[in-house]
């Protein structure tokens, strides 16, 4: 860490700087994070994440990371694929890491900007709209899943939407968990320049981007 300072990355995917503690709940970690069975299945996963990842579920408590001592919480693109109730889990629980003064930032999909595209897709006469509108939305089932593999990424939740949120919705939760200083964030505009080693300008785009303080 920069100057023992404590900085958390849940929902890391494949960005796991080691300047960061980095956590993440897919399936194929866990399998990975498996002795033997990790390595012999490790040309079939498809998805190999680097050692610096930790298997984490921030809605039950990351390992080894206690209340009031982190600088820094991050997350981009992962609360939109929690239930309502685990996205209140999930951002009560990053305050509660978080040090008096730490920042949160968060990155997800704008519900506001779908349903603008949506409304200005169907003004036009679009006959498509609906189902564009849905599909961008990740929450539907174009095919009820088959085999094994697509069975067991639906049951996970890790790729399907769960819940969506718009701008004003998600200053609402933060502040009910007690977060102050919420703004809207940009690509690197954090006064934490540690933030600019886990962020990515492309994740930025159409989205609800936070930043809140504790």
């Amino acid at each position: 860490m920069d100057n023992q300072k404590l900085y958390i990355h849940y929902g890391c995917g494949q960005c796991a700087p080691k300047e960061w503690k980095n956590f993440d709940v897919s399936p194929t970690l866990r399998i990975q994070k498996t002795p033997v069975l990790g390595w012999l299945l490790k040309k079939s996963l498809g998805q190999v994440f680097d050692r610096n990842v930790q298997y984490g579920d921030v809605t039950k408590g990351l390992p080894g990371i206690k209340e009031n001592t982190a600088d820094g919480v991050y997350c981009s693109h992962v609360l939109e694929h929690m239930s309502l109730a685990d996205f209140r889990v999930a951002i009560a629980n990053s305050y509660k890491m978080l040090k008096p003064g730490g920042r949160f930032r968060l990155i997800m999909p704008d519900l506001k900007v779908l349903v603008d595209d949506y409304i200005t897709d169907k003004e036009k006469g679009d006959p498509e709209a609906s189902v564009r509108f849905i599909k961008r939305t990740l929450m539907a089932m174009e095919e009820r899943p088959k085999d094994l593999k697509a069975v067991s990424k639906l049951a996970y939740g890790y790729l399907n939407h769960l819940w969506l949120w718009d701008t004003e919705s998600t200053i609402n939760e933060l502040e009910k968990v007690g977060f102050t200083k919420i703004r809207q964030a940009e690509f690197n505009d954090s006064e934490d320049e540690m933030f600019k080693l886990v962020e990515n300008p492309k994740r930025f785009e159409l989205c609800v981007k936070l930043e809140a303080i504790k």
